[in-house]
């Protein structure tokens, strides 16, 4: 699967050059007047360091977008801790890819702080303690924008960027990659069949309709916004009822997941709404569940130029257009949540492979 993956990448070169999040947040150092001496680069790198206790020769390092709430920080404590079950030969450790969800998160908007860090701190300090193998993990559902991240943090990382590793470690070391849950068609296929034997007494009793993100067109890397179309057609060969759209992909809004219901007949009836996401952050509690246009008139909608209709969450547009979309409808758990769905990430984390070509010694042989 990784070698048919690595030839779709190829196709398409990478649009995002690796970025460096550096997240900002409070770091309080037991020595002050030498704390103060240091930029905040060295501090995070300091916090990340203390944080790694080498206890096996093999490090594995969960990598997840990010969210500021604290369902979604005991959805990544629960992976944490199936990993180290999974994985007892492995030390297990998480980051976030994303600068804005480090920072908020460390800032408690939702009433609860935590720290985490980009990966790139993460990987500087695994190869500083010289880790014999190293898997980083994507907790991505499609190999899409924030996949491509991932992958250059190991460019970088394996390339010594910052010039301060051993060259000889990095030439040496077994670098893996485990893919997002939605990979490949195979994956999609296996991913259907564990979300219906979950569901199915739901799609029983009406439409399941999940919320991916999606990219959108300029970013939508690997081209791997079809993925959810592809999920849908899965999902429908067990039920009718099942139906995935996005926030972010053009063409898969929620006004055409409407549609899509209503050409095949479904005009009223229950919606049970689900993230097709790793946890249920602020998408879920807002774009999906939220109140968010909840005295809006179907005939006064305003439709953006991509056809979606903003600031509407999906509970309200589907109570709004005669539909039973209530609190009761709401299921409300991340992918990460449910136990036979995280684990096809920890079997992607089986199955990673060597990342081929991620390491150009910087003295290369004459």
């Amino acid at each position: 699967m990784f070698n048919q993956f690595r030839k779709e990448m190829k196709k398409f070169r990478f649009i995002l050059a690796a970025m460096v999040a550096i997240a900002g947040f409070s770091f309080v150092s037991c020595d002050k007047e030498s704390d103060e001496t240091k930029n905040n680069y060295t501090r995070y790198q300091d916090a990340v360091d203390a944080q790694i206790n080498k206890k096996n020769d093999s490090a594995i390092l969960l990598v997840a977008f990010g969210s500021t709430w604290e369902q979604a920080f005991g959805a990544f404590d629960q992976t944490i801790e199936a990993y180290k079950k999974a994985f007892p030969n492995s030390d297990v450790y998480l980051s976030y890819s994303s600068a804005i969800c480090i920072n908020r998160a460390a800032a408690g908007e939702n009433g609860v702080s935590r720290n985490y860090y980009a990966p790139n701190f993460w990987l500087h300090g695994l190869g500083a303690k010289q880790y014999k193998e190293i898997t980083v993990q994507s907790l991505q559902v499609i190999p899409g924008e924030e996949f491509s991240r991932v992958v250059n943090y190991i460019k970088d990382f394996a390339n010594n960027s910052l010039g301060d590793l051993d060259d000889k470690y990095l030439s040496e070391v077994t670098i893996k990659l485990g893919l997002p849950l939605l990979a490949s068609e195979e994956d999609v296929v296996t991913t259907a069949r564990v979300i219906n034997n979950v569901y199915s007494a739901k799609a029983a009793q009406g439409v399941v309709a999940f919320m991916g993100h999606g990219n959108p067109d300029s970013y939508d890397t690997y081209k791997a916004n079809i993925r959810y179309n592809q999920l849908e057609e899965k999902l429908q060969e067990y039920s009718p009822n099942y139906f995935v759209g996005t926030v972010d992909a053009p063409q898969n809004y929620k006004v055409q997941v409407l549609e899509r219901m209503k050409e095949a007949g479904i005009t009223s009836g229950k919606v049970f709404l689900h993230p097709l996401m790793s946890i249920a952050g602020d998408h879920a509690h807002n774009d999906m569940g939220g109140d968010d246009g909840e005295d809006m008139n179907p005939a006064d909608y305003e439709y953006n130029d991509e056809g979606e209709i903003e600031d509407l969450s999906w509970k309200c547009f589907f109570s709004q257009n005669g539909y039973s979309c209530g609190e009761d409808e709401l299921i409300m758990k991340g992918l990460l949540e449910v136990e036979s769905i995280r684990n096809l990430w920890v079997e992607h984390t089986r199955a990673a492979e060597t990342l081929e070509d991620y390491y150009h010694s910087m003295f290369p042989e004459e």
